[in-house]
């Protein structure tokens, strides 16, 4: 069984709206919805856990119902910190059953099913691996305001999720942790650790992460191109 977790208990600070950011609109839909449906539609991926901020908890149920997502097993509360709050969904994961976990952004809703579904493959052969894209722009390495040197594109990729690991190695990687470190803010920062090589899976620079108010914007062309 290979298990989504959909990480979406930020405030969204950067949003600066009053309400958190998985829970503004995309073409009258909550951007969370337009992520769950995806996994929803995604043929490898048997159960979702959904974390969310806890006072988003209790209310959430009504919305699943709207929306007829009948793969969200559990909903639950995230922590102060992503780590916290991801290991809380890992905590509701069926440990006995569960063969991948794929941790994803719940406001990450341009991911493809293809992508989810090509993660999680190359994860059960590798035991780990990441959707990543590659960078437009060309990067330089800073330091004290002054540029050091220009970066070899061809050797950097943005990290993008799903982030997909076996269940016991993900589940290794947590328990050894301090999960109040903020700059914990993938999965694969933790399985690094371990020593574990992790696979990239090449995706679409579309899985953009909406943070922003101009990413809302971008959101709502992304969405027109894709119907």
């Amino acid at each position: 069984m290979n298990v989504a977790i959909i990480a979406a208990a930020g405030q969204g600070r950067r949003m600066a709206g009053a309400r958190p950011k998985q829970f503004l609109e995309l073409a009258g839909i909550p951007i969370i919805v337009h992520t769950l449906k995806v996994f929803e539609g995604c043929d490898v991926i048997h159960k979702a856990i959904v974390v969310l901020a806890a006072d988003q908890v209790a209310g959430f149920s009504s919305i699943l119902e709207k929306y007829g997502l009948r793969k969200i097993e559990a909903v639950v509360a995230g922590g102060e910190t992503r780590a916290q709050s991801v290991f809380h969904g890992l905590q509701a994961v069926d440990g006995v059953n569960a063969e991948v976990v794929a941790v994803h952004d719940g406001v990450r809703p341009f991911v493809t099913a293809h992508e989810i579904a090509q993660t999680v493959a190359v994860a059960k052969l590798q035991g780990a691996a990441i959707l990543v894209s590659s960078p437009v722009d060309t990067l330089k390495e800073i330091k004290d305001g002054m540029i050091v040197r220009t970066v070899d594109r061809s050797t950097i990729r943005n990290a993008l999720t799903p982030q997909c690991f076996h269940y016991k190695l993900l589940r290794r990687a947590y328990e050894g942790a301090d999960l109040s470190d903020p700059d914990l803010t993938d999965e694969a920062s933790l399985v690094e650790r371990l020593g574990v090589n992790i696979a990239v899976v090449e995706g679409s620079s579309r899985n953009i992460k909406i943070t922003r108010p101009d990413d809302l914007a971008i959101g709502e062309v992304l969405l027109k191109n894709r119907s």
